[in-house]
Formats: structure tokens, C-alpha cells, sequence
């Protein structure tokens, strides 16, 4: 997948408020660097909660393009701490693992193979956790999963 920002997205199926969470670039939350509005079951383009701006739709533990929950529209799905390609669950499709606040290459766990570390509302590129390789930043709650989705592709 070469869609930057979207892995982080994956992980809004396990978001659990329901009132409007922003998603920011680095260490900002200024108005002007929202990446992501995310509110109910949806995933907005930066500000916005228009129908037309909607990036994608989370239902159960599928993530789907735009406002659309159809087979054939479904991105990621999310299943035990695993964020899988389309609609499957198969060990070849997996894309991410999730473990202790670490986001991993694929179905390893290896420190070498950290992509995102999530800290106090912030997600961190590889293993650190340092103010200059924060990536994201987030003014709400927002799953693991979620934030991975949105982050990435990596």
C-alpha cells in the first residue's frame, strides 16, 4: 500500500469516543496542521466533516474507502493486534502488527522492524521517542490501530 497517512486511518476501527478527535502534523495543533478530523465512524481530510471530504468509513473491524461499506470497497481489517490487507486474514496480507504501543513490519515483533512508537497522544517514526521524530500528533483518544493506519503506509 502507497498511501501515506492511511495506516494510522486502520486504526480508527478500535477508536472509541464518539466526539471529534484531530490528528496534526509533528508536534503541532494548530488549525492549519490538521491532517485528519476523525468523528463517529468516519475519517475526514484535514478540518472538514463534509460527506465529500470523508477519507474513510470504520465499521466493526474494517476499514473502508470513503463513505462506502461495501466488500469491495474495504481497505484494512483489524484482528487481533494485526492490521490485514483488504478483507482478509491471512498471515501472507498481514501489513502491520500492533504490540505494547509499537507498530511492526508485517507479523514481526522485532525491534529492528518498528515502524511507529505511540506516546502521550503523539506517534514517533521507529523506536523513538524524541521531539524531533514525532510525526503525529493528536488532541483526543485514538486506538493503536488507528493511529498505525494513519501514519503509514511504510
Amino acid at each position: 500500500m502507497k498511501t501515506p497517512l492511511f495506516f494510522l486511518i486502520i486504526l480508527c476501527s478500535f477508536f472509541q469516543s464518539q466526539a471529534q478527535t484531530k490528528v496534526y502534523k509533528g508536534n503541532s495543533t494548530s488549525y492549519s496542521d490538521c491532517l485528519f478530523t476523525i468523528s463517529d465512524d468516519k475519517i475526514y481530510t484535514g478540518n472538514s466533516t463534509s460527506y465529500s471530504d470523508c477519507r474513510m468509513t470504520i465499521s466493526g473491524n474494517k476499514v473502508y474507502q470513503g463513505n462506502s461499506t461495501s466488500y469491495s470497497d474495504c481497505l484494512y481489517t483489524v484482528s487481533d493486534g494485526k492490521i490485514y490487507q483488504g478483507n482478509s486474514t491471512s498471515y501472507s496480507d498481514c501489513l502491520y502488527t500492533i504490540s505494547n504501543d509499537k507498530v511492526y513490519k508485517g507479523n514481526s515483533t522485532s525491534y529492528s522492524d518498528c515502524l511507529l512508537t505511540f506516546n502521550d497522544g503523539k506517534i514517533y517514526k521507529g523506536n523513538s521517542t524524541s521531539y524531533s521524530d514525532c510525526i503525529m500528533t493528536t488532541n483526543g483518544i485514538l486506538a493503536d490501530a488507528v493511529m498505525a493506519i494513519l501514519a503509514g503506509p511504510y
